[in-house]
């Protein structure tokens, strides 16, 4: 029997794996940091003969095409996708064996149009395991618009189509190992559980239990804003991308973090949200480090934009770093650890923090403005009633939108009026951050509609 091994990627909300036979085994969808997948293959004591890929990611830079070179394995990508290298072209039909492993492709266009997965069996034995990529995830597919608006429709309907396929193909008991719905914001909707077979998506999977007119509706319907460095992430992937140089950064003083703030380049801070509103170097924007940061620092910061991170310590720019290698951004301008003092000479800066039940007791004065940094899905779903809305990633190129007074600013959690609320006070705005969990916001009394406007 086969085991599969699986990495996770909880920042990216993806996952790759090795299955193997104890003597060989095949990589599905590595990620860019590719020590991960050496010792597990060492770990388990396999030789990588195969690195293969569902499709051209687009919400991260793979390491495929380093893996297989530092492994000496085939690399194997769809013949339908177009690359700049030489790779294994992988076309329905044709059976990969390596051991006693078989892995069967089959063309599930949907989330891409070359998209494959992957059917897993013993030499001789019935499939044991399907690698679905973005196609079928667990009670839900991968979303259909990363291509471009005209194919939308199109892809969805073979979406439909590639699952209803795979689960009637395949028995109920295939276990199945998709790439993407683990937070990733490659799924179309949310995906549920941590561990699936072809039997429990037949009964759960919205692809399984709609009709094709309701579920082509719904998925484009439900279809929300992702991070806008997905963009860069399909033509870093055609190309080959090496491994990561994760040299540390140049280290920058006082005067250099300055000069580089005054040029309108991206400062950040690493550090949790509220020591950094408590106080921080005057100018810097605010990304705390954790799994989300690559995601949100990505998501917002404009592309190619020189960036330098501060922390506490090394280890933690050194994180950061490896997190932001996995989604391209692979030169850091610079970095400075150590006190908040000895970064800032004498220029600091800080501002208040609140939560919703703070924002109701201050309602209504006559300097406020609140304003909504988070994606418009949300915002229709429920806002409060007299809110600005201007998306996170926005918020720098829209600043002059927001009206005159104190900002008090709010998202689903803290995080990203964090990062709002530093750029608005590094363009001269009073701010206010709301830390608070957004469910909280109606049992505060404040006015929330759900009206769309």
């Amino acid at each position: 029997m086969p085991e599969v091994i699986t990495v996770e990627t909880p920042g990216l909300g993806d996952r790759s794996y090795l299955a193997h036979d104890g003597e060989v085994g095949v990589v599905i969808d590595p990620q860019r940091d590719i020590d991960r997948m050496l010792s597990a293959a060492a770990g388990a004591g396999v030789r990588i003969t195969h690195v293969l890929e569902t499709h051209i990611h687009n919400d991260y830079v793979t390491g495929g095409y380093a893996l297989a070179q530092a492994a000496g394995a085939a690399y194997g990508i769809a013949a339908l996708d177009e690359v700049c290298f030489e790779r294994l072209p992988v076309s329905e039909g044709g059976v990969l064996r390596t051991g006693s492993l078989t892995l069967t492709p089959v063309h599930t266009p949907g989330h891409t149009p070359g998209h494959m997965a992957y059917v897993l069996a013993d030499c001789g034995a019935p499939p044991a395991a399907v690698f679905t990529g973005g196609s079928l995830l667990y009670g839900a597919v991968g979303r259909t618009d990363l291509i471009s608006p005209q194919q939308t429709e199109q892809l969805t309907r073979a979406q439909y189509r590639s699952a209803r396929r795979l689960a009637g193909e395949l028995p109920d008991q295939v276990a199945v190992y998709p790439t993407h719905g683990f937070g990733s914001f490659c799924s179309a909707t949310p995906a549920s559980g941590d561990w699936s077979t072809i039997g429990r998506e037949r009964r759960v999977n919205v692809a399984l239990t709609s009709d094709e007119e309701t579920f082509v509706r719904q998925l484009i319907t439900g279809l929300g804003a992702y991070p806008r460095y997905y963009a860069h992430m399909a033509h870093a992937n055609r190309s080959g991308p090496a491994i990561p140089d994760l040299t540390p950064p140049a280290r920058a003083d006082a005067r250099d973090i300055r000069r580089r703030i005054d040029a309108g380049e991206w400062v950040v801070d690493l550090r949790q949200r509220r020591a950094f509103a408590l106080l921080h170097v005057a100018g810097t924007i605010s990304v705390e480090l954790g799994d989300q940061f690559c995601t949100y620092l990505g998501w917002a910061i404009p592309w190619d934009t020189p960036l330098t991170l501060l922390g506490d310590r090394p280890d933690q720019v050194a994180e950061a770093q490896l997190q932001l290698s996995r989604i391209g951004i692979d030169h850091l301008a610079a970095s400075g650890t150590g006190p908040i003092g000895e970064l800032a000479a004498g220029q600091t800066a800080r501002y208040a923090v609140t939560d919703f039940a703070g924002l109701a007791r201050a309602w209504g004065r006559e300097d406020m403005v609140v304003l909504d940094v988070r994606a418009p899905e949300e915002w229709r779903a429920g806002r409060l009633a007299p809110a600005v809305h201007v998306p996170f990633w926005e918020v720098e190129q829209r600043a002059d939108e927001v009206p005159d007074g104190v900002v008090w600013v709010y998202c689903r959690s803290g995080m990203r009026a964090s990062v709002a609320a530093s750029i608005l006070q590094r363009a001269g705005r009073r701010v206010v951050q709301v830390d608070d969990d957004w469910a909280h916001a109606a049992g505060s009394g404040l006015p929330v509609t759900g009206d769309a406007g």
